[in-house]
């Protein structure tokens, strides 16, 4: 009797940083590979004999997921977003997907957190004057005290509800809106639209996957209807916000300032205007970063590929869309 054959594992180069490490906490599960899935070709000699392809960032457009070996069923992306794959084509060609929803949901909340109380608290230009001989206190108000602030949560998925969590204690209320949410976490208010919840807040902070129905959601005519001195942070997709009706507004001293993490184009360009804005903190796509995250999500989005091939379910993350494979 012939003993089953490993499956074999396609993981995208440069995918994750410490590729050693994964390879050996499976071996005996599976045989990982490593390889270059940038276009048709790359992707058909990449997949051969493979049964799971995993991925970050990388993109997969219709002809690269139309390349993949036929053995190939499942794709795992390591990560939250989906908007780098061809969700028409992967249900198309009868391939499964999964992602990883809930790897990361502490650290995105929590950096999320982090710049809305840096913003509000004047933390940055405060550091500038120390630098720069000192100045008197009037030069940073206002300043609201925290428990007289709203704070507007747009999505409240996981990291969503874990933003509120950790704002609760801090402030005095939390508005959510969330169409799709059966239900609101915690003690936080439903928003019944977007306009309440943007003319409520006193700080948004952006918690919704990038889509064609939250691409440019929050636009110029959204943006405006922010109170006068509100803070803007962005932890979930560049898309969904505009970047230039952004800068317009923090130039003009009609916002407060903004925390972003992620941007329309990444790395972001050298020609962008936020990088000349005022009262902005930019971070380069690092929300999710943390010494244990990295390695959770490497690890969970192989074994969810892997628990899928044996058994049709997973184990971390989510089934996206199940194929007929």
């Amino acid at each position: 009797m012939t003993a089953a054959r490993s499956p074999a594992v396609v993981i995208a180069e440069h995918s994750f940083e410490d590729a050693e490490r994964v390879a050996g906490y499976f071996r005996g599960q599976c045989v990982i590979r490593f390889g270059d899935l940038t276009g048709p070709e790359a992707a058909r000699a990449a997949t051969a004999g493979a049964s799971a392809v995993v991925v970050t960032l990388q993109r997969l457009d219709r002809d690269v997921l139309a390349a993949f070996d036929p053995g190939v069923r499942v794709i795992g992306r390591a990560g939250v977003g989906l908007d780098s794959i061809d969700l028409t084509a992967v249900r198309d060609l009868g391939l499964t997907l999964v992602n990883q929803p809930g790897y990361a949901a502490t650290e995105v909340a929590s950096h999320a957190v982090s710049m809305m109380l840096a913003l509000q608290r004047k933390l940055i230009p405060a550091d500038r004057y120390v630098r720069d001989g000192w100045c008197g206190d009037a030069r940073l108000l206002p300043i609201k005290p925290l428990d007289e602030l709203t704070v507007g949560l747009l999505g409240g998925g996981r990291i969503g509800a874990e933003t509120a969590r950790m704002l609760t204690p801090l402030i005095r209320r939390v508005l959510v809106y969330d169409p799709y949410a059966a239900a609101v976490p915690g003690p936080a208010v439903r928003a019944a639209h977007l306009d309440e919840l943007l003319g409520g807040s006193d700080m948004l902070s952006v918690h919704v996957p990038l889509t064609p129905d939250t691409r440019g959601l929050i636009g110029r005519r959204e943006l405006a209807l922010l109170p006068a001195g509100a803070v803007v942070v962005n932890t979930a997709r560049g898309g969904i916000l505009d970047e230039d009706a952004l800068a317009d507004l923090l130039i003009a001293g009609r916002l407060g300032g903004a925390g972003l993490d992620v941007f329309a184009a990444e790395p972001l360009p050298d020609t962008s205007r936020l990088r000349r804005t005022p009262n902005t903190i930019l971070t380069p796509h690092c929300a999710a970063l943390s010494d244990r995250s990295a390695w959770r999500l490497a690890s969970w989005t192989v074994t969810d590929v892997l628990a899928w091939l044996e058994t049709g379910a997973v184990v971390h993350g989510h089934v996206v869309i199940s194929g007929r494979r």
